[in-house]
Parts: structure tokens; C-alpha cells; sequence
């Protein structure tokens, strides 16, 4: 047992956190208003505390002290001493102990109990009130951590974005299903790196894994007693320390590991973050980390009323990145999984927040000038989620040079286009073609758009055409989570079906939507288990349901119909992959001219006619056609046309008068049929509910530049 000294050494006020130098570990935690800071050691158990020690020295509002011959396991937390005083907004109360906002491992988990608040939860006088309960019994304890790593020959794959195909997954979800894994295994970042997985992901044409949070995150209060859970994660508590349950061994080197192994298939790792808000939610919040070490300066405070908390987040609280120490240690915290664990970039949580200044969205605001500088961050892949629900949260296209966008309005023109929806035509040709009236700005590429159908929060994709409403019952909320205007439809019957004629329009319905993800400009996202036709039974908002509603249903992958589906996205991967009409790096519009007097984009009606206004405006009209005609810098042309038919009868379409030869590369409505040849001027027939890619083969007279495609 370690013999610990009367107190500690003076020690450094950086780097932040529990830093070990191989003969004893710093310990250096921002506080701008706490008057003393205690650090609290604890035996290996983390039930009992066996030193307490000042931190000795306070250099630029950073409390830091050093103690010698601490190693690596060691555990601790953080008590800080300052006013009560929530009407200015103070909180301190060091009954509490908190958690090391730097911390790179948590131990033991959070157990609920009155005694993590730091006011009297029942006392008429709310949070003015204060607790002097112990909450430490319930509290997870920091760990001092040793990082090193070996990363042999390891490189991030640095895909280019024109090349990009994201599946977005949860770590746990992925592999809780799978009987081929050893149970410790499942559910963990183990199984992440499992060669089966990896080569399903290889199958499909993935190269890059979004993987839902796995920052250390809270299980809330009122699921809990519910006896739910908080499975998607977007409530952190830490965010330098993973999610414990996601690691099968409970050390973080099995991130490393897994990342390791998915880089060597050529695959990125992309992190979903969470830095708009913590889990200590509203005033009326647990005291576990940032409240108790400095309330007025992590959280936003309503002006004027210091009592209460800004929450243009909707989950309670706003955290303050216009602090230089709150956003340092955002970008400190990005930095420790860009460079200790080779994350290949980040999607940001409520980007709109991150963004927003005390006078509302700043695209020019600090935390976007600092990431954008940095010179490892700015070079990862950085994707926004451009909305959030404070005022003037929607911000789509908004965000700056360097930054990808979920595209919301992609995603709901294409499930209105494939209800049968009427006027759809023209604002699905802009997000065909990269959403440049969203995108094309300050020097922004097609890739900026995050083009998806379906993500974590909604329907998935057979639900998207199985329910015509929701069906949250099991998430205990009444029916009131979850949108209500979900743009599905289920085709004659709510929910499951041995209707074959309504089954086989819901498989057409979804082959077309991936068909039109999938070549479309822009960056495809596609979601885990949609390739096979995972089901939540119409459950639009399962955030909190950790069970076979949000697992990956692996024994329906391996059924004849979800290994065919399967089949479909990697071959709408592929034609993606080998046709760079269909994902040029740049925005087309129809006035540069390639070798073979094509223009580089060019819509059509079924006749083979140009589209008119009164085309576009025919609320009769389901069909259209999109010729694409791009030359890369070698000289080389890739021509295809996309024919769609949102109708529910077959349509005979003329193609486009060019002189040569098409060949049929893709008939969603029949995907064995492939490889028939048409002429030009000829007639050809899309089915009901399909998508039909064609690929241009020039006459001799005009081949100027171009190959076969």
C-alpha cells in the first residue's frame, strides 16, 4: 500500500488533469472562483477514501499539486470549497465529490441518491438550499492513467471525402446480437474489431465508422427508475474518458486496438461528440463535476438572473465555450482522442451550440476559428449537426469552410419523393446534385452535404415504410417523444405484414431510397442495419432502450432477404465507387461542356425532353431523369443517366437523343436484370417505385476523351 506524504509538492499548473512522469503524478484542475480545492485519494476499490490533501499552489486560476510515487490505478476526485450562492450563481458545496473534468478513465459507476445534489432535493427552498450528505459512495472515481500505447505502422486512411461512404453505428448495438462472439465480448470495442465485422463493413463499401458516443455519459435519473437506460449516450460526464461498458476488458488500449485493426482494413473511425451541454443538466441538476468546480464559468447563466442556466440545448444547460478554459478544454479533449486513440474526425452534437456566441450563431466564432487553425484537428474530418432548439438554432450551410453538414432537407425530400408525394421533382434535383443552393459557398464542395435517409434518431429505413406513425409506447413517455411527422409510409398496413404484394412495394421503396443515397452528389450516410432491414417496430426516439428493439438483428442479415439487400448496398457502393459522375467533387450546372459536346449535368422528362417550368411544376409528375457527364484532369469522361419513377406503374422513358450506347448498371425494381443495351432514342422501362442507372458509351465519331463506362 502506497504511504502518502503530509502533503503534496507545489507541482505545475499544466498540462490539465492527472499527468504521471514516471515518479509521481501532477494533478492540475481549473477553478476561476473556488477559494480551495481538495484532492480526495481513494483505495482500489473506490468505496473508501484514504487521503485527503489541499492542493497547494494556484497559478493563473489553476489549482495543481504534485504527488510523489502515485502511479498509474490510482484513484481519485476533486473537492472544491467557495460560495454557495446561487442567485450569482455559484454552487460550490465540498460535500461533493467531483469528477476530474481532465480524467482519462472513470472506476465504478454512478449510483443515484439525493446525496449527488447539492442542495436538499425536498426542502421548500429548492436550490437555494444546500446539502451537506457525503455524495462520494455514489460517485465514479478518476483514474490516473498511463497512455502509452504501440501503434506499430499505424496511419489514419485519410479517404478522400469524394470517396466517403459513412455508416453510422452504436459501439454496443453493433455486435449485442452476435452469437458467434464470446458474451463478455459483445457490445464492446473488442467486438468492434472482430475480422467478421470488419469484412461486413468491407463487403458493404464502408470506409467510414461514425460510432454514436462513447465519452463517458450518465444514465439519467427518471429512466432509470424506470427501469430504462440512457442508451445513445448524448449526456457526457467526462469527455476524455471512454464509456466503461463499451470496454471488455476496462481499459482503454481496446479502443486503440480496434481503431488499430479497422485502420489496417482501410477504414476511418469517426467520433460522435457531445460538447453543447453536460449530463448535470438544469440548476435543479446533480452536483458530479463542473457545477461543483465552477458553475458561473462552464454553464451559460441566464442574464441578469444568474439563479438559472441559458438551455439552448434542451437538456438542461449550455456549456460555456466562450470561456478560453471551457473552450480549451473542449479542444483539449479533441486533441486527446485525435492523438492518443487516432480518431480519423468528429461529428458535432448540436453544432448550432458549439457556434453561438451571447448574440446568437457566429460561424466566425472562437471555437470554430480555434478548430479550424489547429494543425491536427483541422486536417480530420469534421461534420456538424447543423441545428439545436435555442433561437435561431437551425443553421444548415451556415457552418465554415472545412466542415461537412447532416442534411436534413436531403433527408426529407427523398422519403417525400418516394411516398408519391406531389412537387417534389425539383427540390430532390438540388439534393441530387449536392444541395449547392444550401452548400455552394465560400469555396464549400458537394461533399459538405451529409446526405442521409435514415439516422439513430427516427425511423429506420423498413420502419420508414412500414408505419405511417410512430410507436414510442415502450420509451414510457406517453406517445409524446419522437417526431410526429415522420414522412413514412406503410403501404396499406401498420407494422409487419405477410401481405406479399405490400411487401414487395415496401423492398422496392427501399431499394430506391438507397439508390438515390448512394448516387447522389454529396457524402452518403448510411445507418447500421438498414442494409438488411433492421426493424424497431416503429419506434421513432429509442434512445433509451437497450435491448433487441435497437440491436443489430444479425439473425435477420443472415436470412435469404437480408443477405440480398446486403448484396444491393454493396453494389450500389461499388457503381458508386466506379462512376465518378455520380460523386464529383465539384457542383454542376449544366455549363461546362465535356469532350463529347455533353453537358456536365442536364434533367430530363420521360419523353427524353429538357425539363420546362411547366415540368417542373406538374404536381402529376413522379418521374425524372438526370444525365451526368463529368472528365476528370486525365482526359477521361464517366457519363451515366439516373431515371427515378415514384409512380406506382411502370413508365416507359425515352432516353436522352445523344449518339451511342447505354448500358444498364443498376434496375432497383429488378436488380438481378443487368447488362441490357439500348441505343439512343430508344424507349426504356423504369418500374413501379424504381431507380434505373444507365452508362454512356459514346459513337466512335464523338469519343473524343471518353471511355466505355
Amino acid at each position: 500500500m502506497m504511504r502518502f506524504p503530509a502533503r503534496l509538492m507545489r507541482g505545475a499548473p499544466a498540462p490539465l488533469g492527472a499527468t504521471w512522469d514516471g515518479l509521481g503524478v501532477n494533478f492540475a484542475v481549473f477553478s476561476a472562483n473556488a477559494h480551495r480545492i481538495d484532492l480526495c485519494v481513494f483505495d482500489h476499490s473506490g468505496r473508501r477514501e484514504v487521503a485527503r490533501f489541499d492542493l497547494p499552489e494556484r497559478t493563473d486560476e489553476v489549482w495543481h499539486g504534485y504527488l510523489p510515487d502515485a502511479r498509474p490505478g490510482l484513484l481519485y476526485g476533486y473537492r472544491a470549497y467557495g460560495p454557495y450562492e446561487p442567485l450569482r450563481g455559484h454552487r460550490f458545496n465540498p460535500h461533493k465529490l467531483l469528477v476530474d473534468p481532465y480524467a482519462r478513465a472513470l472506476h465504478g459507476t454512478l449510483t443515484w441518491s439525493d446525496a449527488l445534489f447539492g442542495y436538499r432535493v425536498n426542502s421548500p427552498r429548492g436550490d437555494l438550499s444546500i446539502d451537506r450528505r457525503d455524495s462520494a459512495p455514489a460517485m465514479p472515481k478518476s483514474v490516473v492513467t498511463n497512455d502509452a500505447f504501440n501503434w506499430g505502422e499505424d496511419r489514419l486512411p485519410r479517404v478522400p471525402w469524394d470517396r466517403t461512404v459513412i455508416m453510422e453505428a452504436h459501439v454496443r448495438g453493433l455486435s449485442m446480437r452476435r452469437n458467434d462472439l464470446m458474451p463478455v465480448e459483445r457490445g464492446t470495442f473488442r467486438a468492434l474489431s472482430d475480422p467478421r465485422l470488419v469484412d461486413h463493413l468491407l463487403h458493404l463499401g464502408v470506409t467510414t465508422l461514425e460510432l454514436m458516443p462513447v465519452q463517458a455519459f450518465l444514465k439519467d435519473r427518471f429512466l432509470v427508475e424506470r427501469g430504462l437506460t440512457n442508451y445513445w449516450g448524448y449526456n457526457t460526464l467526462a469527455f476524455f474518458a471512454p464509456q466503461t461498458g463499451y470496454l471488455a476488458d476496462g481499459s482503454p488500449h481496446e479502443i486503440r486496438t480496434a481503431i488499430r485493426r479497422l485502420h489496417a482494413a482501410g477504414i476511418e473511425v469517426i467520433l460522435d461528440v457531445v460538447y453543447n451541454h453536460t449530463c448535470e443538466g438544469s440548476e435543479l441538476g446533480p452536483t458530479l463535476c463542473y457545477r461543483g468546480l465552477d458553475n458561473a464559468v462552464y454553464y451559460r447563466l441566464v442574464p441578469e438572473d444568474e439563479r438559472h442556466l441559458i438551455n439552448d440545448t434542451g437538456c438542461g444547460n449550455t456549456l460555456n465555450l466562450s470561456h478560453p478554459r471551457v473552450l480549451q478544454m473542449v479542444m483539449d479533449s479533441l486533441r486527446h482522442w485525435a492523438v492518443d486513440f487516432h480518431i480519423d474526425g468528429f461529428r458535432f452534437d448540436l453544432c448550432s451550440t458549439l457556434g453561438r456566441e451571447s448574440y446568437g450563431f457566429d460561424p466566425f466564432c472562437g471555437f470554430f476559428d480555434v478548430l479550424r487553425q489547429d494543425p491536427v484537428l483541422s486536417t480530420l474530418k469534421l461534420i456538424a449537426e447543423p441545428w439545436d432548439p435555442g433561437p435561431g438554432g437551425y443553421q444548415l450551410g451556415n457552418h465554415p469552410p472545412g466542415f461537412a453538414e447532416w442534411n436534413d432537407r436531403y433527408r426529407d425530400t427523398v422519403r417525400r419523393f418516394w411516398r408519391g408525394d406531389a412537387l417534389t421533382r425539383g427540390d430532390l434535383a438540388a439534393r441530387l446534385a449536392g444541395s449547392a443552393d444550401v452548400f455552394d459557398r465560400r469555396g464549400r464542395r458537394p461533399w459538405a452535404s451529409v446526405n442521409f435517409v435514415t439516422s439513430h434518431d427516427g425511423f429506420t429505413l423498413m420502419d420508414l415504410v412500414s408505419y405511417d406513425r410512430k410507436h414510442n409506447d415502450a420509451n414510457g413517455e406517453g406517445g409524446q417523444d419522437g417526431h410526429s411527422d415522420n414522412l413514412g409510409r406503410n403501404w396499406g398496413v401498420e407494422g409487419p405484414t405477410d401481405d406479399p404484394a405490400i411487401l414487395a412495394v415496401r423492398a422496392r421503396v427501399r431499394r430506391a431510397m438507397l439508390a438515390t443515397l448512394f448516387l447522389s452528389q454529396g457524402t452518403p450516410m448510411l445507418l447500421a442495419g438498414d442494409e438488411f432491414g433492421q426493424t424497431q417496430g416503429g419506434n421513432n426516439n429509442a434512445y433509451c432502450q437497450d435491448n433487441p428493439v435497437t440491436w443489430l438483428d444479425w439473425p435477420l442479415a443472415a436470412s435469404p432477404a437480408g443477405q440480398a439487400m446486403t448484396a444491393y448496398v454493396a453494389r450500389l457502393a461499388a457503381l458508386r465507387a466506379a462512376h465518378p459522375s455520380v460523386r464529383w467533387r465539384s457542383f454542376l450546372y449544366g455549363k461546362r461542356e465535356t469532350p463529347a459536346g455533353l453537358l456536365d449535368i442536364a434533367w430530363y422528362d420521360p419523353e427524353g425532353h429538357p425539363m420546362t417550368s411547366d415540368a417542373w411544376n406538374d404536381e402529376h409528375g413522379r418521374i425524372l431523369g438526370l444525365l451526368r457527364s463529368c472528365t476528370d484532369d486525365s482526359g477521361v469522361t464517366d457519363t451515366t443517366y439516373l431515371i427515378m419513377n415514384a409512380g406506382d406503374a411502370d413508365a416507359d422513358c425515352t432516353l436522352p437523343p445523344i449518339p451511342g450506347e447505354w448500358t444498364l448498371l443498376l434496375d432497383s425494381a429488378d436488380p438481378a436484370r443487368t447488362g441490357s443495351v439500348a441505343d439512343r432514342l430508344a424507349r426504356w422501362t423504369v418500374g413501379a417505385h424504381g431507380v434505373v442507372l444507365l452508362g454512356f458509351t459514346p459513337d466512335a465519331r464523338h469519343a473524343k476523351g471518353t471511355v466505355d463506362a
